[in-house]
């Protein structure tokens, strides 16, 4: 067990959408432009640029992010494997020292916005920005029609600047959100903290079980996912944080073939913990994959099994000294 230690808070949230009044707090800031689901190096990226081009004007930096993401509104059908819920995310993006987040709320009428009209109304009447700062492939506007070449044109016209950050390769493969789904689905959990920078990690409120983990002398703090979280289903390596505390720990996600109920679960094992989790909201980050859930002869042997995987998530987590995701939970002023 370690402690946590978060910055004090300074970071403003302002929640935006087109049909209420421009939000006050952020004004003239330069702002990082995307969707930054999962926050990863690529996104950080084009955070330092946004924060270095703010030191330089003498302005706050801010991140601007959509919600939902713009998929779930054009392709409701398809499962949205998200890598951070909004609220993750505003955590990660508070960490990074910007000087608060904008969550444009993405609608029909948000999306029906021309490239102009994105860049008039949203970023220069509603928020009076002083910079952006976007990745390569950013596109925005109806049909996605506005480039970071437009978006170049417009600022030096209007009289914003326009910082584009380049791809960021790792070993030749390019780092973004959907690099990190792959990972996680194949359960390489290693190869996403790689591409992230820091270990994937899942919140959630503590639930009740069927206390099937207590019988077997691993009692577990268990956590319904997203339905469409496509981590690969199996035993982990785990470090969990609570009430500002870190335990090092070894997790299964999936169904349990031993006592298939049918539900989904993360279910974790702390170690060195004692006490009630029920009702608190933790953090779950994942180290290393151990194995497949298994289907046992006996229960005397999925507890063997299980005494193995607690002694090889020891060994693991011995080695990987204090790293964990650098999470700031922050006062923060909502709109909407």
């Amino acid at each position: 067990m370690t402690d946590i230690s978060f910055p004090a808070p300074s970071f403003r949230l302002i929640r935006d959408r087109l049909d209420g009044p421009a939000p006050q707090g952020l004004e003239g800031a330069v702002v990082a432009l995307g969707n930054f689901d999962g926050v990863h190096r690529g996104h950080r990226a084009v955070i330092q640029a946004a924060q270095a081009r703010a030191r330089a004007l003498g302005k706050p930096a801010a991140a601007m992010t959509f919600e939902p993401h713009p998929r779930v509104l054009f392709d409701p059908e398809t499962p949205d494997f998200r890598l951070s819920s909004v609220d993750e995310k505003v955590r990660l993006l508070a960490a990074t020292g910007l000087d608060g987040a904008i969550v444009m709320g993405f609608d029909r009428a948000l999306a029906a916005l021309t490239p102009a009209e994105f860049v008039q109304k949203v970023l220069l009447d509603r928020h009076k920005v002083a910079g952006v700062a976007t990745g390569f492939d950013f596109q925005f506007g109806k049909g996605r029609a506005g480039t970071t070449e437009f978006l170049r044109k417009e600022g030096e016209r209007l009289g914003f600047t326009v910082d584009i950050a380049p791809p960021l390769l790792d070993a030749g493969e390019r780092v973004s959100s959907g690099a990190v789904r792959s990972a996680l689905t194949r359960g390489e959990v290693e190869h996403a903290w790689r591409l992230l920078g820091y270990p994937w990690f899942q919140s959630g409120e503590v639930v009740h079980g069927d206390s099937r983990g207590r019988d077997l002398g691993y009692p577990t703090a268990n956590l319904k996912l997203d339905p469409n979280c496509k981590l690969r289903h199996g035993v982990y390596a785990v470090r969990v944080g609570v009430d500002g505390k870190r335990y090092d720990g070894v997790a299964n996600f999936g169904r349990r073939p031993m006592f298939d109920t049918g539900v989904t679960l993360l279910e974790a094992f702390l170690f060195d913990f004692k006490g009630d989790l029920y009702g608190k909201t933790i953090d779950v980050a994942f180290y290393a994959f151990l194995r497949p859930e298994l289907k046992f002869r006996a229960v005397e042997d999925l507890i063997d099994r299980m005494n193995e995987d607690s002694k090889a998530a020891h060994q693991i987590l011995a080695g990987a000294g204090n790293a964990f995701p650098q999470l700031t939970d922050v006062a923060v002023t909502k709109r909407g």
